[in-house]
């Protein structure tokens, strides 16, 4: 067994991300203006994969909106009939339309007379009530079509939404699962959080209130469009000034809200990763008394939303009031030119009644385009923190075809290993380490100095600047990651146990373990002995955050865990750190028994529990800069000495 040290003065921590301490949702980077185009082209190019669905759509709305612009035509016709009928009945029977009109103009009556010139009369009959009743009911049919055609579309777009996003979730939840562990350094929990479940369901939100509205709003405008140059073209250009005051309007507020939008989504993850790192560490908030300042972030936090949010939908908001406005002044132009041409006998009166209709069905799509603006753009507002997430660098694929170990004997083998965080900060150079099967390796040292980042780099949380690890003789990377895990097990310092069971949370370690076995490893590091203390015994429930055993109780539950899963190497982090000294004492005979043939490194402060070790690796700074065994390194009276009498001389001190 042997090493060489390193020459690195640098620390051994990673740049420091956002801080999460539980009294502190600490603020991100301001992020850029939305960039809307591209982002919006993402959020589209997602659908592709649904693009029969998204025709059948276009379809559906197409004939649905066909029967409903064809409706007021209708009603025109039956609103002839009525008051054609109605003036009909009133002149005298037996002469002809044009010898009415002839007769008005003969006693100078020309305004009657060219009221009447415009419209279908047979004097002295009325209202053709069959007519009218097939008409009314052919619009009763043209509206219930409308409506079934409108659900069809609705259900196949619901369908298509949401398989969009069933797809997105995955596509994130695998991301997720491919990004490195530097990302989550320097990424706020509650800040993932909100973009993985808020800013999606906005995203879901969005697409589905929109886009069956836009292609509603779309195929209505031309639509109407079209009966309205065959109603009138001279109203129809009346109509038309409507569009582009409508996107003047919308352009306008579109811009200045499109960043008020990205605060407010912005915000809103900031706020969730403040309460996220606030209830998760609210016991400690209470010990310190700091409820008043997490108070006080809180509020300004929550200040900084309600500004954004209020901002964004308020200008926003602006746009469907214009558009009210813009119509209502569109239809009164409508009206009034209608009347006129209605008096001088150009048009009849029901399709000027029509007409307007037809002016309402513009402008309300018209100011619904310029009210879906605030939506669109908060939905690719969260579109874009999604695809940042989606788009950041993953770590380096596996190699394939992978490599692996014929045999899991546990030898592993540092070759001149250089790594750093950064580029600029040199953090481990050189290290090459031989770790024989069987063997207890314990690696102590000053907080700081690099003890961790040599575990990660075993599990290849993070790559390698330089040199390479091998185990069992097969280079670590080209190994797949999976394959390299399962080959160790690891226990943290912090414990993290799942909701469930305790016979669940021990199972982790390898699904599929019998029931013997779970009781087995537990019974080696003695969690059986409180196990059979709970009334439910292995069957009792974890709450969220465990609280229904003590910290030293998690701490052995997550140490059968690793046991079960019967590693190669075994890491221990501070493994026993909240243990009581007599459970310790008998874990670590456990371990004895169970390192036969088991490679372990134990990253440890308390010395006295790595006396044992074959082993002892003595870090500072990022090197190491002893090696030997417990006896051979207090003989030597360097820098484990030191650390020795440290922490054993000061209780004895204090004793005298």
């Amino acid at each position: 067994m042997s090493t060489t040290g390193s020459r690195s003065a640098a620390p051994a921590r990673p740049p420091m991300g956002p801080r999460r301490g539980p009294a502190m949702g600490a603020s991100l980077p301001a992020e850029k203006a939305l960039d809307f185009l591209p982002s919006a082209k993402k959020l589209l190019g997602r659908l592709r994969p649904h693009r029969l669905g998204l025709i059948a759509t276009l379809v559906l709305t197409a004939i649905s909106v066909g029967f409903s612009v064809l409706g007021p035509k209708f009603l025109g016709q039956a609103t002839n009939l009525i008051f054609e009928g109605v003036i009909s009945k009133g002149l005298p029977a037996g002469l002809t339309q044009e010898q009415v009109i002839a007769g008005l103009r003969a006693q100078g009556e020309n305004s009657e007379a060219d009221l009447l010139s415009g419209m279908h009369l047979t004097p002295g009959v009325g209202m053709d009530v069959h007519a009218l009743g097939t008409i009314l009911l052919g619009v009763l049919t043209l509206y219930v079509l409308s409506s079934i055609f409108s659900w069809l579309q609705a259900y196949v777009l619901n369908e298509v939404v949401q398989r969009t996003m069933y797809r997105l979730r995955q596509d994130v939840e695998e991301k997720i699962n491919r990004l490195p562990l530097g990302y989550y350094d320097k990424m706020q929990r509650g800040e993932l959080l909100s973009r993985v479940t808020n800013d999606i369901d906005n995203i879901s939100q969005s697409l589905q209130q929109t886009f069956s509205q836009m292609v509603t709003s779309i195929l209505t405008v031309v639509g109407v469009l079209v009966m309205m140059f065959v109603v009138s073209p001279l109203l129809a250009v009346i109509a038309l000034i409507t569009i582009p005051i409508t996107v003047l309007i919308t352009t306008l507020v579109a811009k200045r809200s499109q960043k008020l939008f990205v605060g407010q989504w912005k915000h809103t993850g900031e706020l969730n990763a403040g309460i996220e790192e606030n209830y998760t560490g609210h016991s400690l908030v209470k010990v310190f008394g700091r409820q008043r300042e997490v108070r006080a972030v809180f509020d300004a936090k929550n200040e900084e939303l309600f500004k954004a949010s209020f901002g964004a939908q308020f200008v926003s908001g602006i746009i469907q009031p214009a558009m009210m406005f813009v119509g209502n002044l569109t239809y009164v132009a409508i009206a009034v030119a209608g009347g006129t041409l209605v008096a001088n006998g150009s048009m009849r009166l029901g399709d000027v009644q029509a007409f307007l209709q037809y002016s309402r069905q513009f402008t309300q799509p018209l100011a619904q385009l310029g009210s879906m603006a605030n939506l669109i753009q908060s939905g690719v507002a969260s579109a874009e923190r999604v695809f940042e997430l989606l788009e950041a660098e993953e770590q380096v694929p596996d190699a394939a075809p992978a490599q692996s170990p014929t045999a899991s004997k546990g030898l592993l083998v540092f070759d001149d290993v250089s790594f750093s965080y950064s580029p600029d900060t040199p953090l481990i150079e050189h290290v090459s380490l031989t770790a024989e099967p069987g063997h207890t390796i314990a690696i102590v040292g000053p907080t700081g100095a690099g003890k961790t980042t040599l575990v990660n780099l075993m599990m290849r949380f993070y790559e390698l600047d330089s040199g390479r690890i091998t185990l069992d003789g097969v280079d670590i990377a080209a190994m797949a990651r999976d394959d390299l895990r399962g080959r160790m097990g690891m226990v943290l310092q912090d414990t993290w146990l799942f909701g469930g069971t305790i016979r669940d949370n021990i199972a982790y370690g390898r699904p599929g373990a019998t029931a013997q076995e779970i009781i087995d490893a537990a019974t080696a590091t003695y969690v059986d002995r409180f196990v059979r203390s709970l009334p439910e015994g292995y069957d009792t429930v974890l709450t969220d955050s465990a609280e229904n055993v003590s910290a030293g109780e998690k701490q052995l539950i997550t140490i059968a865990r690793a046991f079960l899963a019967q590693p190669s190497v075994l890491i221990l982090d501070e493994a026993t750190s909240s243990v009581d000294t007599r459970t310790e004492v008998l874990v670590q005979q456990a371990m004895a028994a169970l390192r036969a043939n088991r490679t372990s490194f134990v990253i440890a402060h308390r010395l006295s529990t790595i006396r044992d070790a074959d082993l002892i690796l003595v870090m500072q700074a990022g090197r190491i800069v002893e090696q030997g065994s417990h006896t051979e390194l207090l003989e030597a009276r360097g820098a484990y000495f030191e650390l020795y009498n440290a922490q054993f001389a000061m209780p004895a001190a204090e004793d005298v």
